[in-house]
């Protein structure tokens, strides 16, 4: 039995050749929608290959300035840092994000002196300095003290934003921070530093190669449901994109990505704002091991899935692929 419509309405006609596809073609992915995650470490000349991330290294601050002319190159706008901080200068109290010297600082200042027209976003966070492996301080009982955190990481910010940060990205999901941090960053004289705020971080499996890549793989004491959201909830994180925007948030992050994709279009909808989504870790991860498996195709598996990501709603994306998405575009 055919539609009534049909023959008069073929909706395979507009498909039929790649001039027509590219006519009618909805969602577009370019290099300028990207944002390349990047880990830090110390020493100089240090490319160290990250065994759960195949195709990720840490770079020390030298190498990292050379990746970010890489991404001027390539039309790719930003960069987001995350440092592999020694062991050594990890404690319970995650000082060395206060550090002006830190190694997430120096590496935003060479940046910043070398190729000062590409992007700089830093994480906002203490789970790379805390020898516990969670994003705040803790209180005798083991819980997450919200307040107290708030505290630190608005320093944090601070020194990131001297360093010459763009972005800075509270990614700890307390509650207030966004406000307070706003507030820090204009008392300090940076008007024009962004938050990007992980408005929408769920306490995800999804994780787990990023905590090798910034060494607190085994560290972590318990797990992180008491602060980061229950994977079930979408209304929820209407309600903490809302809280993030009128704490000043300039844009918002859904986080994890793909397994997430309804909740970037339900935010999107709701708010009409830039939302961003991180591709994270794990998704990385299982993209390489299909390839490497002769389960699908790397390439193709990335860029298709940048397109989901904009046809779900985001402005741009966070992705280990970018480098490589931006040359096969270029292509």
């Amino acid at each position: 039995m055919t539609s009534a419509a049909f023959p008069a309405l073929r909706l395979r006609r507009t498909r039929s050749a790649p001039w027509s596809r590219a006519l009618v073609s909805e969602a577009a992915v370019t290099p300028s929608d990207l944002i390349w995650p990047l880990f830090v470490t110390e020493g100089k000349g240090i490319e160290d290959p990250i065994a759960s991330m195949p195709g990720v290294s840490r770079w020390s601050v030298d190498l990292i300035v050379e990746r970010a002319k890489e991404a001027r190159t390539l039309g790719i706008p930003c960069i987001a840092l995350f440092p592999n901080t020694p062991a050594e200068r990890r404690s319970d109290d995650g000082r060395e994000a206060v550090n002006p010297d830190n190694l997430m600082c120096s590496a935003i200042a060479a940046i910043k002196d070398a190729v000062p027209e590409v992007g700089v976003l830093t994480d906002v966070a203490l789970d790379p300095y805390t020898s516990h492996g969670h994003d705040g301080l803790l209180d005798a009982k083991g819980r997450i003290l919200n307040d107290a955190t708030s505290d630190v990481l608005i320093e944090q910010a601070l020194v990131q934003a001297r360093a010459g940060a763009d972005i800075v990205a509270p990614s700890d999901m307390m509650d207030g921070r966004v406000g307070r941090i706003r507030a820090a960053l204009e008392a300090d004289g940076h008007h024009d530093v962004q938050i990007m705020a992980y408005a929408a971080k769920y306490a995800s499996a999804f994780y787990g190669p990023f905590r090798d890549a910034v060494g607190s793989r085994g560290l972590l004491k318990g797990d992180k449901r008491t602060y980061q959201m229950d994977p079930a909830n979408a209304e929820e994180a209407l309600r903490e994109v809302a809280m993030d925007l009128a704490e000043g948030a300039d844009t918002v992050m859904v986080k994890p990505g793909l397994p997430y994709l309804d909740i970037v279009r339900r935010v999107k909808d709701r708010f009409q704002v830039p939302v961003f989504a991180y591709q994270v870790s794990g998704e990385y991860a299982m993209i390489e091991a299909a390839a490497a498996a002769g389960a699908g195709d790397r390439d193709a598996l990335a860029l298709e899935t940048m397109l989901a990501f904009k046809r779900a709603g985001c402005s741009g994306v966070l992705t280990y692929y970018a480098k490589r998405v931006a040359e096969l575009l270029g292509d």
